[in-house]
């Protein structure tokens, strides 16, 4: 069995982010979401990845390299544009020849790998299988209608009136028959081979499409309340792990892990909180669920409920919160309690908040 996993995408609604990030590398609890997904495909015992990649791929490319570090076997596949789901699956078949394949979104995140689905889909004939989850809002999904049996009867992109409240998370796995219907369908209204349609072609041709519910979390991490979400559910997992020689008259409540490097002075940690290599913390109240990449610098400032980037410095802020900061990005303040504040700031911006005589 082989991976097909999406890497390309212009992430425009994590913009300014994603200017100068790929989505797929944006962190959640100190990790870039796009590893979670490659680690679920490793843990199921899958090696061998097609990684599809778009205008980020030296970005991608650096940071997975040829997959050993992570225990795979890596192949880039370029994308010109993005042009669908199907589409990748289209120009990934000489990759893919006709072995099974799970194709995973490098922008999902799901808590718990997907062993299980694998397993099922081996031990199965099916032409396809899809992860459903339940949803409160099913209209701002593609969504799935399923007979008694739980196979899969018609699927409905983002419907007005939905029939159903499944909707399809961003995990399949195919046989090769799914190469002659991304070879059958047509564009869609906004010009992409949608994988719906593909899937659908499979069931008006008679081949069984099979479904698996996810019970456990799950999130598309496109938005930065999602990728915020994210970061929440990672932290919880985490049990404490840090120096307390680096820990110097300082408050620890709850979860820290602290990379053994990092320095953390006359501060109080809430947690849960996660910091990197070499960061430096002083005279600050941090957590709970923030994440704190490696090199930055942090003082006379408080944060909560914020993922900061690499390298970044924040001086003289009082309650950041619900934030994004993205990487050597400066963020100064005047020490003076404005309220919350709320950020998204792209990589290498410069920021001052309420500063005296501005």
């Amino acid at each position: 069995m082989k991976a097909l996993v999406l890497s390309g995408g212009a992430g425009t609604r994590l913009r300014p982010i994603t200017h100068t990030s790929a989505k797929q590398l944006v962190p959640v609890g100190n990790k870039p979401v796009l590893f979670y997904g490659l680690e679920a495909i490793r843990d199921a015992g899958v090696v061998d990845v097609g990684i599809v990649v778009g205008e980020t791929a030296p970005e991608v490319m650096v940071a997975v390299g040829d997959g050993s570090a992570l225990g795979l076997r890596v192949t880039y596949i370029p994308q010109e544009r993005p042009l669908g789901l199907a589409h990748a699956v289209l120009i990934a078949q000489e990759f893919l020849g006709d072995d099974p394949f799970v194709m995973y979104l490098g922008d999902n995140f799901l808590l718990g790998g997907i062993e299980d689905l694998v397993k099922q889909f081996d031990a199965g004939q099916s032409a396809a299988q899809i992860l459903l989850t339940k949803v409160a809002n099913p209209q701002q999904f593609g969504i799935a209608v399923l007979d008694e049996n739980k196979k899969v009867r018609h699927l409905v992109e983002k419907p007005k009136q939905p029939p159903s409240d499944l909707a399809l998370v961003g995990v399949y796995m195919f046989r090769d028959p799914i190469h002659q219907a991304v070879r059958a369908i047509q564009p869609s209204a906004r010009g992409e081979l949608e994988i719906t349609d593909a899937i659908q072609w499979l069931i008006d041709q008679d081949f069984t499409v099979d479904s698996f519910m996810v019970t456990g979390y799950w999130k598309d991490t496109g938005k930065l309340d999602d990728m915020l979400e994210c970061n929440r559910a990672v932290l919880a997992g985490l049990t404490s792990s840090y120096e307390p020689d680096r820990v110097v008259d300082s408050q620890i409540e709850g979860t820290l892990v602290q990379d053994e490097s990092a320095l953390i002075e006359n501060t109080q940690i809430v947690g849960p909180v996660i910091i990197g290599r070499r960061v430096k913390i002083k005279d600050s109240v941090i957590g709970p669920n923030v994440s704190i990449a490696d090199e930055c610098e942090i003082t006379h400032s408080s944060l909560r409920d914020s993922i900061v980037l690499g390298g970044t410095q924040i001086r003289g802020v009082r309650q950041i919160a619900s934030s994004l900061i993205g990487k050597e990005a400066q963020v100064h303040g005047s020490q003076v309690d404005l309220g919350e504040v709320h950020l998204m700031i792209g990589d290498h911006s410069q920021v001052q908040i309420g500063v005296s005589g501005s």
